[in-house]
């Protein structure tokens, strides 16, 4: 990616990310229009970040700004949290191949190009935080990536760390992509069979691991592919469900419900035929949805309504949008959320599905998705209201760091479009401070 500044360094394999590169000035963004989600908009607000996290939000008079910060003048701009993108391709992702249907082992870590300039167009979108996961090509076709998008030049640079490690869900799915010739599934009822065939196997794993606990020499030989799974069966690991049609929405819920593992509901096209019986599932963390002004492309798609996000609002299930980008371009996620507003979305549900939603979704909502003391400096400056076809993101900053300025020509051209927009970044800048010919 570009060479301005690495802002943090995650640590692969598990280990934990060191301290964010330095911003050791305090920033205060002054006089914005402050939509901060967790509470109501602020007029003319106040947003204080320091070496990484928000310190304080408030309006004008009502934050105390230290005496060496570094104002910023916000007056005529909009300043919201960095947008959670809950189901994203960027990077190039790969993921299992076609030797067999289930293969829950597979990581988006080994398979995701930094240099992929799908990443700064995201940046040049406002999104901060992203689920990168596998195709959806298999009933389970492996582990997803949370990403900051951070500057970095290594995957390492990029990973979303926790207390428990590199963060990640589980890619599943069902319908008419898993279904071809064996060993995949021919009919969806053998997809469902096989799905619960490997959760029962992961159960009696996990029962042996348990049984083992007081004598080692008890434990079974080492399965990636169960341990993956037994991170799903006990929460640690999201189950995201790529799941379309009425009948297999309630597929994904029954085989949610029989074996207790969390799951977020992905695309969902015909969630307003089952939105009560999606807000009644314990199981249920929210709907991923998507809004595209162009459907088609499969018949299980047939009914996908812009209605969606209305409708699961209403009966009062949550949700949040995603671009699976490219089948909608990570520049045009705002507008989903403003198509789904002219669809009778409140406007409310629309900024809190772009963000806090999302965050909920990827097990973060105590670090990104609203501007909060403490949270990650993650924000978006908008030149206008967030749904306005007008509007466009002048900057996205990342943990007390900008990684796009669209007054910057080489960052404009990712948000614009243009010759050299898509190649690979690191062709584009590959030293700090010069300016160099796009590689041809």
């Amino acid at each position: 990616m570009r060479s301005r500044a690495i802002a943090a360094a995650g640590v692969a394999l598990g280990l934990f990310a060191p301290p964010l590169a330095a911003q050791e000035k305090p920033i205060a963004f002054v006089g914005a229009r402050v939509i901060p989600v967790a509470g109501p908009e602020i007029p003319k607000g106040v947003v204080l970040v320091h070496k990484g996290k928000v310190v304080a939000v408030g309006a004008e008079g009502s934050v105390s700004i230290p005496g060496d910060a570094t104002r910023r003048d916000m007056k005529g701009k909009v300043l919201m949290p960095g947008l959670v993108d809950t189901h994203s391709h960027i990077g190039g992702v790969q993921g299992a191949d076609s030797s067999a249907p289930i293969q829950p082992d597979v990581r988006a870590i080994d398979a995701i190009n930094v240099a992929d300039s799908a990443i700064q167009k995201a940046q040049a979108a406002g999104i901060t935080t992203v689920n990168v996961m596998p195709g959806s090509g298999h009933l389970l076709s492996g582990q997803t990536a949370y990403l900051k998008l951070r500057e970095g030049k290594t995957i390492d640079a990029l990973l979303l760390t926790t207390e428990r490690g590199v963060t990640g869900g589980m890619k599943m799915a069902n319908g008419t992509n898993s279904r071809r010739q064996p060993p995949f599934p021919g009919t969806r009822a053998k997809s469902a069979s096989l799905v619960r065939e490997q959760y029962v196997k992961a159960q009696e794993y996990r029962k042996k691991l348990a049984d083992a606990a007081a004598d080692p020499k008890k434990a079974p030989a080492r399965d990636l592919a169960m341990e993956a799974l037994v991170e799903v069966l006990e929460g640690r690991r999201i189950a995201h469900f790529h799941t379309h049609r009425h009948d297999d929405i309630l597929t994904a819920l029954r085989l949610s419900e029989e074996f207790g593992f969390r799951v977020v509901l992905q695309h969902v096209s015909d969630a307003w035929k089952v939105a009560p019986q999606i807000a009644a599932s314990k199981q249920v963390v929210g709907s991923s949805i998507i809004v595209i002004d162009a459907p088609g492309g499969k018949l299980e798609t047939a009914d996908v309504a812009m209605t969606n996000g209305a409708a699961l609002e209403k009966v009062g299930a949550p949700f949040g949008f995603h671009t699976d980008d490219g089948i909608v371009d990570s520049r045009f996620f705002r507008r989903e959320a403003a198509l789904a507003i002219r669809n009778g979305l409140s406007r409310g549900k629309a900024v809190e599905a772009l963000t806090l939603a999302g965050a909920k979704m990827l097990d973060l909502s105590s670090r990104v998705g609203s501007l909060e003391k403490g949270k990650d400096a993650d924000l978006v400056i908008l030149s206008g209201d967030p749904f306005s076809v007008y509007t466009n993101v002048l900057e996205t900053w990342v943990e007390g760091q900008k990684v796009f300025d669209r007054s910057d020509p080489k960052d404009r051209l990712y948000a614009v479009g243009g010759f050299g927009a898509s190649h690979d970044s690191q062709g584009l800048h590959l030293h700090e401070g010069e300016d160099e010919e796009i590689s041809r």
